[in-house]
């Protein structure tokens, strides 16, 4: 059985060129966490999860997640009941009610929102954690459109590959390219992102697959996923963040910079 983490862990790396980072040792981390996050970020590591949840924007700027057969072939039955996250204060997190209202209210009418998974519920259903995917720290305001259209089919697709190669790492989390609607009943102040980035990695011996996805909010749910796909360099640029910094420089390079076009039609073409 796995144990279960309790612990909380205040990010301090610092984002200058060439600072020392730290060995953070993880089961949900593919060769290093993704790093550039800002010094106040809270990262929470948990059994079926790891994210970094941002004290301004209120919203985790990654969460990264490690998926088996023990977490995707369960048929345990999980309420969304929304919960804020215990390991965060008040002050930097959303909450599911206050005064019988909650943060969340009203946002669906306003602007199309709904409570949006990084780490998606209907993955772990093998876990007895998976209450943990409905904590506001996981959960993002996405448009109905993306996140019950291609969204919700990629997370189908990697449930899938899952059964195909029975271990898959998957990096997920926002991007703020322009100004979005705020939340209308959410107390604190934050920061709705503009769209979603996804990567999804597989190891076989020694060769390593990826597929890189971007969504903007106003993605189309008839969209197909394949036509979302980037480098990872890509989303590197949209995010801010460094990704697979453990690898030799020359194969993350390589990994990186390439499309991986034949992996994403096999697995996520439509």
């Amino acid at each position: 059985m796995k144990s279960l983490y309790i612990c909380l862990f205040i990010f301090s790396a610092q984002l200058s060129v060439g600072q020392p980072r730290q060995e953070i040792h993880c089961e949900h981390f593919f060769y290093g966490y993704p790093f550039g996050t800002p010094a106040s970020n809270d990262l929470i590591i948990r059994d079926i999860y790891a994210l970094s949840n941002n004290d301004d924007t209120k919203f985790a700027d990654w969460v990264a997640y490690r998926l088996s057969m023990h977490e995707v072939d369960g048929d345990l039955t999980v309420d969304r009941v929304w919960k804020a996250d215990p390991w965060l204060a008040d002050e930097e997190t959303l909450e599911p009610e206050r005064n019988d209202e909650n943060d969340y209210q009203g946002a669906n009418n306003a602007h199309g929102y709904e409570r949006g998974h990084q780490a998606p519920l209907a993955s772990f259903k093998g876990s007895r954690h998976a209450a943990h995917t409905n904590y506001l720290s996981n959960i993002t305001p996405q448009k109905s459109a993306l996140n019950q259209g291609p969204w919700k089919r990629l997370e189908d697709k990697v449930r899938e590959l899952v059964r195909d190669v029975l271990e898959v790492y998957v990096m997920t989390g926002p991007v703020y390219q322009r100004i979005m609607p705020s939340l209308p009943n959410a107390n604190e102040t934050h920061k709705v992102p503009s769209g979603y980035w996804k990567i999804i990695c597989i190891q076989e011996g020694s060769n390593i697959s990826v597929a890189a996805f971007f969504f903007d909010q106003d993605t189309p749910r008839s969209d197909k996923i394949k036509d979302h796909k980037k480098t990872i360099d890509e989303i590197e640029q949209l995010s801010g963040l460094d990704f697979l910094w453990e690898l030799p420089d020359n194969q993350e390079n390589q990994i990186e910079s390439s499309l991986n076009s034949a992996f994403i039609n096999k697995y996520f073409g439509e």
